[in-house]
């Protein structure tokens, strides 16, 4: 094999491979400096890794498509799919400088397994083959049900890691079986093998639709679809609240990008079945989500049950099959990763130490104390209810007008009444801050990462939704 060749290879996993490096990196660094203060030098190495990753990514940009031993793929999906997942490994780190003195304690480990969990998602984006995908979502699943866990002192931390992780190994069966079937159906575990084989009618329908259910199940778990939404909430809330800001952009971005590959490349013929089921699903994610939003009184169970009822809307732009509907949900989740991660940076501010909670109650009258801290909040939460002119709106608009244009209609109705339920949750938050009278609360927590995710996650909302067509053309394509 040529060098060249062999070079371009490499570049299709490079920024995964970063990660990876740089993880070991870290936990080199950690066991040198171990009788030493390394609690400032490994968030450093971090985000200089991620940047490094990012900027391997995007060497890709406007290059021609590369593929590596057709078990995943460098394009412009995969290049957005990086971007989200680095952007919200970024704001991880911020978030957690000292958020909790266990993190100070055990840095090292933490930083590269969160390292290493955003390579697995990153990897999620790529694949174009179903073992691929499994290992990059085994990869991600297993950091994340440490991390979970990484706050062993208190009892709602363990409890999070270990409901994730038993349900998330049940879920991963699921996946696995329903990738069996799909490969006695194609007979291969590539993508597009497999769609080809189901477009000449040479495929086993009968074993192609049950692994589609099982595929769906599988994945469903992973991105918080009702019915199989159980853990979203315990986890968000007994999770520490970086992992949870983190993990709520990551793993959406991670899941949908591998479940998009799978619907368009392998499976583009069957849409008119899996089309009407995930529309179903769209729909009662969407109602329980919000419905269920409504009556959470702690900000991070409200937060996580509004994360199930994105999920739906992001399901609204994919159940078409269409490009224009996979851009729309990629475009969406690269809003959703400012102003969701900002929303936690706030509740972060607003906890009491050790606590890993929030009531909503406590943010009453905030805005005479901290108004740049309502400020941001209430950005965010107009956003996350789809106000114009913030990015939340254009996200919405863009998978709502993918869902007409493909003849869905009726799920577009479905989710703007969706839509006008969330706002009530949402702007009960605003009211909050700023109309009731000022709650007896600890003094706000600040450190430089933490007011620097707020300030970037509050004007890259703004930015965003003012000028949506400059991230458009950064974030599409398949």
């Amino acid at each position: 094999m040529e060098t060249s060749a062999l070079f371009e290879n490499l570049s299709v996993l490079l920024p995964e491979i970063v990660l990876i490096v740089g993880a070991m990196i870290v936990m080199m660094a950690d066991i040198g400096r171990r009788n030493q203060d390394s609690a400032g030098i490994l968030p450093g190495l971090s985000i200089a890794t991620v940047l490094i990753s990012m900027a391997a990514a995007l060497y890709a940009w406007g290059q021609p498509v590369a593929s590596y031993m057709d078990g995943a793929i460098a394009d412009s999906f995969s290049l957005g799919v990086r971007l989200v997942v680095a952007i919200a490994a970024i704001f991880g780190v911020l978030l957690s400088g000292d958020y909790l003195p266990i993190i100070r304690k055990q840095s090292g480990e933490y930083y590269s397994l969160l390292l290493l969990t955003a390579s697995g998602m990153m990897l999620m984006g790529s694949a174009t083959d179903l073992i691929v995908l499994f290992i990059a979502l085994e990869i991600f699943s297993l950091g994340l049900y440490i991390l979970s866990g990484f706050y062993r002192e208190n009892p709602r931390s363990t409890e999070a890691a270990m409901k994730y992780f038993l349900l998330g190994a049940f879920a991963s069966s699921f996946f696995v079986y329903g990738a069996a079937l799909l490969y006695g159906a194609g007979g291969s575990t590539n993508y597009a093998t497999i769609g080809a084989a189901l477009s000449s009618g040479s495929a086993n329908a009968a074993l192609a639709l049950p692994g589609i259910a099982l595929l769906v199940v599988g994945f469903g778990f992973k991105v918080s679809l009702v019915p199989f939404h159980m853990w979203t909430p315990d986890v968000y809330q007994g999770a520490p609240t970086p992992v949870t800001a983190f993990m709520s952009v990551g793993t959406k971005t991670a899941a949908f990008a591998g479940f998009v590959r799978v619907l368009l490349i392998a499976l583009p013929s069957l849409q008119p079945q899996w089309g009407m089921a995930l529309a179903i699903l769209a729909t009662v994610t969407m109602t329980v989500g919000n419905l269920t939003a409504l009556r959470q009184t702690s900000l991070k169970r409200m937060l996580a049950y509004s994360s199930v009822a994105h999920a739906g809307y992001l399901l609204v732009g994919i159940v078409p099959g269409t490009l224009e509907g996979s851009n729309a949900a990629l475009f969406y989740l690269f809003a959703y990763a400012f102003m969701n991660i900002g929303a936690f940076a706030v509740a972060i501010a607003m906890e009491k130490v050790d606590e890993g909670d929030v009531e909503q109650s406590s943010l009453s009258g905030i805005a005479n104390r901290y108004p740049w801290l309502a400020i941001a909040m209430a950005i965010f939460m107009l956003s996350l209810a789809g106000i114009p002119p913030l990015a939340g709106f254009f996200g919405k608009l863009f998978l709502f007008k993918a869902a007409v244009d493909g003849g869905w209609a009726w799920l577009v109705a479905v989710g703007v009444l969706n839509s006008a339920i969330s706002a009530y949750y949402y702007l009960r938050v605003t009211v909050t801050m700023y109309f009731n009278d000022p709650a007896e609360v600890a003094e706000r927590r600040v450190w430089a990462g933490l007011n620097a995710s707020v300030l970037i996650a509050a004007v890259a909302t703004v930015v965003i939704g003012l000028y949506p067509s400059l991230w458009t053309g950064l974030l599409g394509g398949m």
